[in-house]
């Protein structure tokens, strides 16, 4: 095999925790090859926080994340926060903001993320093969893996995926990471959509499809007792079913089959409010609800409800005022489905941490192989924690090889 090139490392997947991992192997003087399918460079990245990166939460703890152990991220995170990645961005000169909740984004644009980083790898001197498609993995008798790539045979000491999950594959993501998992006989968590909107029967969904750019605030919940998660976020109308943060954040815990539970209006309590107001006014009922929600909302709720529009507060009896409040405080919905990969941001499941030991990211059962980034069974919440986690595997990783 004299006509292969020969690598310390090969990393399949130039994204964010393949770069990162290619900088800090690279900088410790491994010969890095970063190799990816795409001709454009992280384009994950570049669509990311839209077009501005929110690249990490500076609330980040292993409590964010979602994983059959959520404790093999503790070790990574804990080594590198995202106090070191801001330390990174100031080294470069970045300009970022903080929005709300922690989430940190780029004053100008991703495209600083990508500067950064494609920087630090040509600082630790990495070679790159760009729109390069890997045909065949093969592992030699010396422990050393040899890659058929469409650019040629490359040997390398060791191999990281990188590959990322199959959120958005019009932007070429696929399950190809999982492959090679099983391909090499380790355990794969099985994949879904999450932080994606949530969708329901056509019929159902038919009388609330006119809201659909209606916003508000919101407590959605799901499961019970101790698997019980909920959020406070902001949640959007579809014509197809509910988006926004609130939705995103529950879909990664929403089971198929079971309801979620939504709190319409969680800054007062609804019937203590109207019962009070109740008295002496001359008010419509919409004309109160309107003043709390978007006044289309108020209107198709009262509707659906077969209440009268120009129904005044004065004349609704207590217990339908009762009635009325507890839907809205705790209105249940059972979603038929997700807006699929297409539509979320990340995928959850993917290779089993089991298969990994959480300091190195190595599999346990084939030395030099390495897993990094969306392809392990790790997911975080909307609001960079992803991000966060593609750059601490990435550092963990590349500190080892």
């Amino acid at each position: 095999m004299s006509n292969a090139a020969a690598f310390d490392v090969a990393i399949i997947g130039a994204g964010a925790a393949g770069m990162m991992c290619a900088a800090v192997a690279g900088q410790r003087g491994r010969k890095v090859v970063l190799i990816d399918h795409a001709n454009k460079l992280a384009e994950k990245i570049r669509i990311s926080g839209g077009g501005r990166c929110n690249f990490t939460n500076l609330g980040t703890t292993y409590l964010q994340f979602l994983s059959n152990n959520p404790r093999f991220c503790r070790s990574a995170l804990s080594a590198y926060t995202p106090q070191d990645f801001l330390a990174l961005l100031a080294k470069y000169k970045i300009a970022w903001h903080e929005k709300h909740k922690g989430q940190l984004f780029c004053d100008h644009s991703s495209e600083d993320i990508i500067h950064v980083l494609r920087a630090e790898c040509e600082q630790g001197k990495v070679s790159w093969r760009m729109g390069c498609s890997v045909n065949d993995i093969s592992r030699q008798e010396d422990q050393s893996f040899v890659l058929q790539t469409s650019a040629g045979t490359i040997r390398a000491a060791k191999l990281v995926v990188a590959t990322g999950g199959m959120a958005i594959p019009q932007l070429g993501a696929s399950d190809y990471g999982m492959k090679i998992a099983r391909q090499f006989g380790l355990k794969v968590v099985e994949p879904r959509p999450a932080l994606v909107p949530l969708t329901f029967d056509a019929q159902t969904w038919q009388r609330f499809s006119t809201l659909s750019g209606v916003s508000l605030e919101t407590v959605v919940a799901t499961g019970t007792g101790k698997t019980k998660q909920k959020f406070h976020e902001d949640l959007l109308f579809t014509h197809k079913g509910l988006s926004g943060p609130a939705i995103l954040q529950i879909s990664s815990y929403w089971e198929p089959g079971s309801p979620i539970m939504l709190n319409l209006q969680p800054e007062m309590n609804l019937e203590s409010g109207l019962i009070e107001k109740k008295s002496g006014s001359r008010q419509q009922l919409l004309t109160v609800l309107g003043s709390l929600w978007p006044k289309r909302l108020a209107e198709c709720w009262l509707e659906n409800m077969g209440i009268a529009a120009d129904t005044r507060l004065a004349d609704m009896p207590d217990k339908k005022i009762r009635e009325l409040s507890a839907l809205i405080h705790d209105w249940q919905l059972v979603p038929t489905g997700t807006a699929g990969y297409k539509k979320a941001e990340v995928m959850k499941g993917g290779v089993d941490t089991a298969e990994l030991d959480q300091k190195t990211m190595q599999s346990k059962k084939v030395p030099g192989l390495h897993f990094i980034g969306e392809v392990v069974d790790v997911t975080g919440w909307l609001g960079g924690y992803n991000f966060q986690w593609a750059w601490a595997s990435g550092v963990a990783c590349g500190q080892v090889l």
